[in-house]
Order: structure tokens, then sequence, then C-alpha cells
């Protein structure tokens, strides 16, 4: 019977705990940023990495059928999508394949569109590889979003945008886009001749009657979309290093194809293929016991800052780990980074980093961990926020 164990990852190399020196400009902080979890991955994924370990030899590495088709079931049984195995393509991750997804369908100094606040490593992407970033903020009504339908049309029109990076479900706002809000985005791209790429690593932490909808599931719009998707935020194997890139059009397959050669990017390394493949082939009563933790967490969150701080903006949480929370009303954006994590001691990630200034009085919470942890850095906001 599998059982759900918290890990204390001090002292392990662990980027969220150990690392945040880089970010933060000092170590010792209470971790809540960085999107992995703090729990131990399914029995069946240290089983079968125990087994590869033990066969003592770590040469080049076959992809077995198995792989493949293990992704392919559970996307089937979870999500009610037919993937084919001939879509399939390897990326290390889903920023990588995305970044490379740039490279290949845009240029240099086109203008590529996303949804903000959106996961930052999009705007990174944008900008490192040398195109012009163009924002649609979402509509924000008491921390409930939704998309801008005529504001995304017009900025792809007056800018001519080529691309479009979609978040689903949305990180941080915690939407789980609905079909006919997908649609729409898709038919204003098909209109004006824009490429989407949709990032959907978040696709199995959902809740409640929410569903995802793989972006590709219409099959109306495989000749202008790719999508990307990882058991690595699912089942906390992001130091595995594996990715897939869904491309059903076979035109986009040949630049994708094109340019892997073009570049030598190899397969990924042997441990991330066993971990991924068991992970999809024997992990689900695990992720039931995870979502059942985020879940408790989430709605211990949102009871505590709804009785102690109760103009903190809790946004719902209808999909991924990572809760985002408005404290205008008790800290300027100049004083975030003070409050927050200089007297809070909390690593958060801060809400400009999200998309700019008018984000700066928001902060992303991850949930996946101990209760006890977040307890720890509720009571932290509430100790130092609160109203004497």
């Amino acid at each position: 019977m599998e059982k759900l164990v918290y890990v204390d990852r001090r002292n392990t190399n662990c980027n969220k705990w150990d690392g945040q020196q880089k970010m933060f400009g000092e170590e010792g902080l209470h971790a809540m940023w960085v999107a992995d979890m703090d729990f131990r991955v399914p029995e069946c994924v240290v089983s079968a990495l125990r087994e590869y370990v033990e066969s003592g030899v770590y040469g080049y590495y076959k992809i077995p059928d198995a792989y493949y088709q293990a992704f392919i079931d559970w996307e089937r049984e979870h999500h009610g999508y037919e993937v084919k195995k001939e879509w399939i393509r390897f990326s290390p991750g889903v920023v990588a394949g995305f970044h490379w997804l740039l490279q290949i369908l845009t240029e240099e100094n086109d203008a590529v569109i996303v949804n903000t606040p959106v996961y930052y490593p999009f705007l990174d992407a944008v900008k490192n590889n040398h195109r012009n970033l163009i924002c649609s903020d979402l509509k924000n009504e008491n921390g409930e979003y939704s998309i801008d339908f005529d504001d995304f049309e017009k900025k792809i029109t007056d800018h001519q945008v080529k691309l479009f990076i979609l978040c689903s479900p949305h990180n941080p706002a915690g939407r789980v886009w609905k079909k006919e809000e997908l649609k729409r985005l898709f038919e204003i791209c098909r209109a004006h001749q824009v490429y989407i790429i949709s990032d959907e690593i978040h696709q199995d932490l959902v809740f409640g009657e929410n569903k995802h909808i793989p972006s590709l599931s219409t099959g109306e719009y495989d000749d202008i979309m790719v999508s990307i998707v990882a058991a690595s935020k699912t089942f906390n194997i992001a130091g595995a290093q594996n990715s897939m890139v869904i491309i059903p059009d076979e035109k986009l397959q040949e630049k994708w194809d094109a340019y892997v050669k073009g570049n030598r990017v190899l397969g990924g390394n042997a441990f991330g293929y066993v971990a991924a493949q068991a992970a999809y082939a024997g992990g689900n009563e695990w992720l039931t016991l995870v979502l059942d933790q985020i879940e408790e967490n989430y709605q211990y969150l949102k009871a505590e800052l709804a009785e102690k701080l109760p103009e903190a903006v809790v946004t719902p949480l209808e999909g991924t780990y990572l809760c985002w929370i408005n404290l205008e009303a008790y800290v300027r954006a100049d004083e975030m980074k003070e409050v927050i994590q200089k007297k809070c001691r909390l690593a958060v990630d801060f809400g400009d980093w999200f998309g700019g200034e008018r984000f700066g009085t928001f902060i992303r919470m991850n949930l996946a961990t101990s209760k006890e942890n977040v307890e720890i850095g509720v009571n932290a906001l509430i100790a130092n926020l609160v109203r004497k």
C-alpha cells in the first residue's frame, strides 16, 4: 500500500532549501518557492531506479516501447486523449523545450505573446532568444482570473505576433482552462497565423470538478500547435530531466527534427526514462495521496488567512500546487522583500518575477510539502502582517 512520505530535504543539495543564495542573497529561509515537492517519489519509481542502478552498467540506452506506452496509456486514461508514438519527441525539460521551439518557429525580433502573470521562464525565454515580448494581462476580479480575449487579439494584430506560449493549467493563477476558453484562444491564433506552444506540465495536478483539457485533443489545431508535458511535476522527478514534446503535424515534426539534428541534441539519460516509465505505469495511487495533501494544505491556508489576514486575496486553486496571494492590503510593493524575506524569513516566488511591477504585491507559495511546513509559512505571514 502506497504511503505519502515527507522528506526533510535540507542539506541534500536541494535547490529549494540549499540553493537560496543565488535568488535571495542568503540561506536559511523557510522554503516555499521552487516548484517541486518535499515528498518521496512513488515506490514504483524507487524500485525501478534501484533495479537499474544494481545492473551496474549505465551505457547508451535504447528507449523501450514500454516507455512510450506508459505515457500513451496515462494520457488516454487520465485525459481522454490518444497520443501516437510517432508524435513524441524528447526534451530534457519543458523549459528547454519551449526555448528550442522559440528558435524553430520564430525569427529574431518576432513578437511572442504570453498571458501575464505567468511562469517567469516564459519571459526569460523570449528575451534570451531576442524576440519581442508582448504581455496580455489576465483579468483579475478579486483573485479570480480570466482571459481578456479582446486585449489578446488586439495585441496580436498590433504587434504582428508570431507565437503564443500558453500555460495550461496556468502558473501562477491556478486556472484550469475550460474547453471553450481554449478554443476561443486557438481560433484567434489561427485567424492571425500564430503558432502555439502549450506548456501542460501541471496537467495532472487538478482539483475538484475541474478537468484539464489537452490543447491538442480537439485535433483542429495540429498544424499550428505543439504541446509539452512531463512526469516531472506530477511525480516529483524534475532532476531526472525527461519531458515529452507532442507534435502531431508532420511539417512541424520536420522542423523539430531538423533543429535537433543540426544541434546534435541526443536523447536523455537512462535514469530519466526509467523513472518516467515507472511513474506513469504505477504512480496513480501515490498521486491521489499527493492531491489530497495539497488540497488539505490549501484549505488550511485559505481559512487561516481569511480569519487573520482577511484582506489578503487568495486566488482559487483549480490546478497546480502553487498558491497565488495578493498582499496589497498589508504590504507595499517596495517593501515586499524586506517584509516577506527579512521579517517573515520566507523564500517565496515574488510577484514581480511573473511579469513586472504591477504584480509586485503578490507572492507564490508552494503547497507541495507537509502541512507543518505550510503552517510555518502561514503563521510567519500572520505574525508579521497582521495589524496590531
